[in-house]
């Protein structure tokens, strides 16, 4: 062989190989990281939701996050969630969690300050995570619900800042039958016969 073409084939299956490693580099990712927002209709009805007996009756605003370690639409609200605390703590709403039975995770180190909840009555029956529920003063429930619509939440298109907002103001909010679309994942825990 010449040279030249020894050149060439050298160059050509150089190529060949950067590309099939790119290739190969690109699928790894976006079979790791990248995920199709898969569009999910979610019904949620406060009505089996209590506050439990010791945080039940009069007493601040009260909002309760519930949410799964499992599920990657959480990863689309806890900056939202964090801006929340960050604005109404100071206001004196109490935040609470409230994570799926029998998964394992914990909330970011942004989040340490929510007060866990173990057991919550009615928690069963949620639909679907990340979810929010957010009681008056008077200990009434006030909104159930996502904390958006769509793949991602934040203050823009958020349902709660309005809602905090008017609670705040003494103004009365009853929303808890909500129908959204969003980013959201089953809920039901497995009970057993």
């Amino acid at each position: 062989m010449r040279p030249a073409y020894r050149t060439t084939l050298l160059a050509s299956l150089l190529t060949l190989v950067c590309a099939a490693v790119l290739w190969a580099a690109y699928d790894w990712f976006q079979g790791r990281y990248l995920r199709a927002f898969s569009e999910h209709t979610a019904v949620f009805s406060g009505d089996p939701l209590r506050l439990p007996d010791e945080m039940a009756g009069p007493g601040a605003i009260r909002l309760v996050h519930f949410w799964d370690p499992a599920c990657p639409c959480n990863v689309g609200n806890q900056q939202h969630l964090s801006e929340l605390v960050e604005r109404y703590v100071p206001q004196g709403i109490e935040f609470y969690s409230v994570q799926k039975p029998g998964s394992h995770g914990q909330l970011p180190s942004t989040l340490s300050s929510l007060k866990n909840i173990n057991v919550f009555p009615g928690s069963e029956q949620i639909p679907a995570s990340p979810a929010v529920a957010i009681w008056d003063r008077a200990g009434k429930l006030a909104y159930f619900g996502p904390y958006s619509e769509g793949l991602t939440c934040n203050s823009s298109n958020s349902f709660i800042e309005p809602i905090l907002q008017a609670l705040n103001e003494g103004r009365e909010v009853s929303a808890t039958h909500t129908l959204a679309v969003g980013c959201y994942c089953p809920w039901p825990v497995a009970t057993t016969q």
